[in-house]
C-alpha cells in the first residue's frame, strides 16, 4: 500500500485569471478546504496549495519565500526542449525500452505517471502509452497538463498516443492477463539526492502530496506478470534494486538508471 501523507495540508485556490470553475469542483471532489482567489505567497493557512492560474493547474508550497509553482508542462520548458531537440531512440529511456530494437509499435503502460515526462518522451517517438496515477492530486494536474498539449499544433498528435486512466495501476495490472501490454514502466517514488532547485522543489511538494511508493515490490511482480516483452525500473543510479528476479541489464545515467527485466526478445518487424 501507499503511504498517504496527511492531506490536511492541501486547499486550492485560484487566481484572478485562473478558472475559479474548476477550483472549486476539484475542492469538492478532493473534500478539501476551497480558498477562493489567493495569492499563494500570501497563504498561511495550507502548507500546500492546487492552485488554477493563467497558465493552467499546479501545486506548490505557500508562504513567504516558498518555491514557484510544479505543473505538468509538455508544450514549453524542459519537455519542449527535449521534444524539439532530444536524442531519438538514443536516449536512455528509449534504450531501456527497446525501442532500437524494434519497429513494432509498442504499448507502453506508465504505472507511476507523476507528472507524465517520460510517458510523453515515449509517446513522441511513437509509442502508445497507457498512464495511471493514483494520487488524485497529481492525477488532476496531469490531465490539466495534457488537455493544454492537446491544443497545442506540435504536441496534439503525441498526447493523441497518451491516455491517462484514474485509479491504482497495481490493482488494473493484478486484474490482467498475461501479454495484456508489450512494457511496463516503473518510475516508484524514491528519497532523491540530487541538490538541483528544480527537483528540489519537486520532491518537497510530491512528499506531501504522494509520499512513499511502499508496494514498489508487488508493482514489480505484477508488472512482470502482465507484460509481454520486458519491464522497465527507473532506480536511483546507486539504489538495490527492487526485490524480485535479477536484472537482465542496467542502463545507467549520471544520477539515475533503468533496470530492465527482460521477458522475451522485441520483435523486429513491422
Amino acid at each position: 500500500m501507499v503511504s498517504t501523507p496527511d492531506p490536511s495540508g492541501l486547499a486550492i485556490g485560484h487566481s484572478a485569471l485562473g478558472d475559479a470553475w474548476q477550483a472549486k469542483a476539484l475542492a469538492e471532489d478532493l473534500a478539501v478546504p476551497f480558498l477562493g482567489q489567493v495569492k499563494p505567497k500570501q497563504v498561511n493557512s495550507a502548507s500546500l496549495l492546487l492552485y488554477s492560474d493563467d497558465q493552467g493547474l499546479s501545486l506548490q508550497l505557500t508562504g513567504k519565500g516558498a518555491p514557484g509553482p510544479v505543473r505538468a508542462e509538455f508544450v514549453s520548458g524542459k519537455a519542449g526542449y527535449r521534444r524539439e531537440h532530444g536524442g531519438g531512440t538514443g536516449q536512455l529511456i528509449a534504450k531501456a525500452v527497446g525501442l532500437q530494437k524494434t519497429r513494432q509499435t509498442l504499448h507502453i503502460l506508465d504505472a507511476t505517471a507523476g507528472l507524465g515526462q517520460d510517458a510523453f518522451v515515449l509517446a513522441s517517438l511513437g509509442c502508445q502509452v497507457t498512464l495511471f496515477e493514483r494520487s488524485p492530486v497529481i492525477h488532476a494536474i496531469l490531465a490539466d497538463g495534457l488537455a493544454r498539449a492537446a491544443m497545442n499544433e506540435q504536441c496534439a498528435d503525441i498526447v493523441g498516443r497518451m491516455r491517462l486512466e484514474a485509479g491504482d495501476s497495481l490493482e488494473w495490472l493484478q486484474r490482467r492477463e498475461a501479454d495484456s501490454v508489450d512494457v511496463v514502466y516503473l518510475d516508484p517514488m524514491f528519497p532523491h539526492r540530487d541538490k538541483s532547485a528544480l527537483v528540489k522543489k519537486e520532491m518537497q511538494v510530491f512528499r506531501q502530496v504522494v509520499g512513499d511508493d511502499d508496494d514498489s515490490d508487488a508493482l514489480l511482480e505484477a508488472a512482470l506478470a502482465v507484460a509481454r516483452y520486458r519491464v522497465v525500473v527507473k532506480r536511483p543510479r546507486k539504489a538495490e534494486p527492487l526485490n524480485g528476479p535479477a536484472v537482465t541489464a542496467r542502463i545507467e545515467g549520471k544520477s539515475s538508471r533503468f533496470d530492465v527485466y527482460s521477458l522475451k526478445a522485441l520483435p523486429t518487424a513491422t
